[in-house]
């Protein structure tokens, strides 16, 4: 059954967006080449939106005729430069259960659309994306761009444990429902969006489903690779700050000064044993509750309580290591400088912080997922 474009006053199943910055040399002919090939061999109801993002040649222009001579295509302009712009202003409100997007040359196979938004329709994933690094993939292009690809995704998987292969290819969906929340955290505008929209999302939790696509590259293509690369460098800095390890080292780092001034204040009127107990104490409630709140993003009364009782147990752990370090300086020094015995508890404490941040993410925080519907089990 042929596809068909958003005549009727329902949403379309799909909605593709093709954002654009002074593409008037191309951009007739590469939407009505997609108009074509969705009416005549996608099955499913469709719509396109041209989004301009500040163009200065005639991308306008032959944008609103294309709008009023295709019923299936309208027109959308930004004041403001920026993929990522274009694309979170058009995603935020669209009324389609599915919306994706692709460059606007039209490098994929267009026969990669429907096994990108099969998944999201049925409920089974969250985002999709073309991706030119698998196997299956059909590739033409030069030995330059083909480097940068594979060394730049190999940075994410490295930094940022991203688990998707093709973080920039131009060729991706999302299923509405399901992250446009997360639109409004994406802080970049530009060609990092994607990236940053992936991460986002697998952070959150949500499902991403690969499609290895044919893929020719644009020998015309208007990207600067060298001032690209630097601003994407710079995300996955960002990002990178922002990630959960980071966060668990920034509290560990207070928790550790804390307890470290905690420790001097009490051990004027008791035992070093009693001093490091109770110090210890004080600041491993507080870094539960801190890293429940910030770097697992947990709120609410939920588990609380199963929660704080593990942290116990971890608490436990520390206090051993540290206590069997105090035994050991004062049997190497019986009468050790209070720069001392802080310096050995610290270490001590340093010592067991992979090991918290361990028990902390496998069993103190844990969190079930929720089935989705129609996902596999």
């Amino acid at each position: 059954m042929a596809g068909a474009g958003a005549a009727s006053a329902d949403p379309a199943a799909v909605e593709i967006v093709l954002p654009v910055f002074n593409e008037a040399d191309v951009l007739a002919d590469s939407v009505r080449r997609l108009d074509s090939y969705l009416a005549s061999d996608f099955p499913l109801t469709y719509s396109i939106v041209i989004a301009d993002n500040a163009s200065t040649d005639d991308t306008g222009v032959i944008a609103n005729a294309l709008a009023d001579d295709l019923p299936s295509v309208s027109y959308v302009r930004l004041d403001e430069k920026g993929r990522g712009r274009a694309l979170r202003k058009v995603w935020s409100v669209t009324s389609s259960p599915v919306t994706c997007y692709m460059d606007i040359d039209l490098s994929t196979d267009l026969k990669g659309l429907l096994p990108l938004v099969a998944p999201l329709l049925s409920g089974h994933s969250d985002l999709a994306i073309g991706t030119r690094l698998d196997h299956g993939a059909q590739v033409t292009r030069g030995g330059k761009r083909e480097f940068i690809s594979r060394s730049y995704n190999y940075l994410l998987r490295t930094m940022l444990r991203a688990r998707f292969s093709d973080a920039q290819c131009g060729f991706k969906a999302i299923r509405t429902e399901a992250v446009q929340p997360l639109l409004a955290k994406v802080r970049d505008n530009g060609w990092f969006f994607d990236t940053e929209l992936l991460v986002l999302a697998q952070r959150k939790g949500l499902r991403t489903h690969e499609v290895p696509v044919d893929w020719v590259d644009d020998p015309d293509s208007k990207v600067d690779i060298v001032s690209t690369a630097w601003t994407d460098l710079r995300g996955v800095a960002r990002l990178l700050a922002s990630s959960r390890i980071a966060c668990f080292v920034m509290i560990g780092m207070l928790s550790t000064i804390a307890y470290a001034l905690i420790y001097l204040g009490l051990r004027g009127i008791m035992s070093p044993g009693q001093a490091n107990a109770i110090s210890l104490l004080i600041t491993a409630v507080a870094n539960t509750a801190a890293n429940r709140r910030w770097t697992f993003g947990l709120r609410g009364p939920d588990r609380r309580m199963r929660q704080y009782l593990m942290g116990g147990l971890v608490y436990l752990l520390t206090l051993g290591l540290t206590s069997g370090a105090l035994v050991v300086m004062h049997g190497i020094d019986p009468d050790p400088t209070r720069v001392v015995e802080v310096g050995t508890l610290i270490l001590a404490s340093i010592a067991a912080t992979v090991t918290r941040y361990v028990a902390l993410k496998t069993f103190v925080f844990t969190i079930r997922l929720p089935k989705r519907a129609g996902a596999e089990s």
